[in-house]
């Protein structure tokens, strides 16, 4: 009897051994994650930093937030994917390793990514992992404001140029071959003295580089190649730069600087732009605001003056910097820089609010800028591109429901994109 109590009690811390295995590898196996390494999942991870990280981070070097390169080896792949999709969810929850990040990082509020599944940002993570990985940063167009046409998209005349020069090479290469074969064996036959008249005249005939210049074929190809040329400059340098304002960046009435303010500062976009996320415009801040730190804030300064007297403000006392309104207003005059044309619409809050895009995805490194730009060309290619590459933050959302659902009973490998709910439609934007 001892001896089969033994034997059951040997059973029981058996069993109970392989359930807490068990047990082990389900929990290890719901709350990690495994950070894919190959090379599709580094791809696809590339092109969705680029759409939804590059505008704040690089991998190694710091811009509007820390560089993420190599980010896995500080936190767990878990917890990423919990701040990354939601960090004012996983902070308000009381997350002390959420909290203690936002506080070492000047607390610098970052965009939440609902729209991104686990998959996608592991996929991002795969991205800053890979080893020796490129600075998207550095792959960034440089806008040359007094040039803003510089960098007009030409890729599509780039490759018929390449095409053509490549044809017209192998076309010489070809001709070069027979020639050489026709020689060979005309000199053969010279041997054998089998060779007529004009036969010998051309074996004998020597071209001259004052000849070759002269010959009607000579004279056709480089017509041809130099008319190529010349169309190519005039379409990329010119007609591709038409109603094009990038790197646009005129003097105002007011020098304010984006990198103090919004930069050294940390002051919200919207606290100056109210109707970025409610509205059609983001809207031209009012001196008014300005007023609520420059009443008392270097009053001295030159520039402070100017909004003074726009707003009708006089110091009278300097000491206590104490003024008063005289109701005397003169309206700033601030020059436009990021102007769409007439036919085509743009809401503010419907990109901002509800897509939940950085105004840096539009605007650049907006907080880096002493004096702002236009960042991005605003075509409607680029429009259009962003479209279709965009993931439509459909989460949480009741009107995507029944358009989340149909998409899904036809593609359910692939997210929705913009372009799948008419984002492509011509009377999205041209009513």
């Amino acid at each position: 009897m001892i001896h089969n109590q033994i034997k059951f009690r040997g059973l029981k811390t058996t069993l109970s051994t392989f359930l807490s295995i068990l047990f082990l590898s389900i929990s290890i196996h719901s709350f990690s994650q495994t950070i894919p390494s190959d090379e599709a999942a580094v791809a696809a991870g590339k092109k969705l930093f680029g759409l939804n990280c590059k505008s704040c981070h690089a991998l190694n070097k710091k811009l509007i937030g820390p560089a993420l390169g190599g980010v896995t080896a500080k936190y767990d792949a878990s917890w990423l994917i919990k701040w990354i999709r939601n960090n004012e969810e996983l902070r308000a929850s009381g997350d002390a390793q959420a909290i203690a990040v936002y506080e070492q990082f000047g607390k610098q509020q970052m965009n939440v990514f609902t729209s991104l599944s686990d998959e996608d940002i592991l996929n991002i993570l795969a991205y800053t992992n890979a080893k020796e990985p490129s600075d998207p940063a550095k792959g960034k167009i440089e806008v040359d404001p007094k040039n803003p046409t510089s960098n007009a998209d030409s890729s599509s005349f780039n490759i018929i140029l390449g095409v053509i020069l490549v044809v017209l090479l192998l076309v010489i290469a070809v001709l070069i071959l027979l020639t050489t074969v026709l020689l060979k064996t005309l000199r053969k036959k010279e041997e054998d003295e089998e060779l007529d008249e004009i036969d010998t005249e051309f074996i004998n005939n020597k071209t001259s580089l004052l000849d070759l210049i002269k010959n009607p074929i000579f004279i056709g190809v480089g017509g041809f190649l130099s008319t190529l040329v010349v169309l190519y400059l005039i379409i990329t340098k010119v007609l591709y730069g038409v109603g094009v304002s990038q790197g646009y960046a005129p003097e105002q009435p007011i020098a304010f600087s984006h990198k103090i303010h919004a930069g050294q500062y940390g002051i919200d976009c919207q606290y100056c732009h109210t109707g970025v996320r409610k509205s059609k415009n983001a809207n031209i801040p009012s001196p008014n605001i300005c007023m609520n730190c420059h009443a008392q804030i270097k009053t001295d300064s030159p520039e402070i003056k100017k909004i003074h007297k726009a707003i009708g403000y006089v110091i009278t006392d300097k000491e206590n910097n104490i003024g008063e309104y005289t109701g005397e207003t003169h309206p700033i005059e601030w020059v436009r820089i990021h102007n769409l044309p007439d036919l085509a619409y743009f809401n503010h809050s419907q990109h901002v609010q509800v897509a939940g895009l950085a105004c840096e995805t539009c605007h650049g490194e907006i907080k880096e800028m002493d004096k702002v730009y236009q960042y991005a060309p605003l075509t409607m290619g680029w429009c259009i591109n962003c479209h279709r590459e965009t993931n439509v933050n459909a989460k949480g959302n009741e009107y995507y429901d029944k358009l989340l659902h149909i998409h899904e009973e036809k593609n359910a490998d692939e997210p929705m994109k913009v372009e799948d709910i008419g984002g492509l439609e011509c009377a999205k934007c041209h009513y």
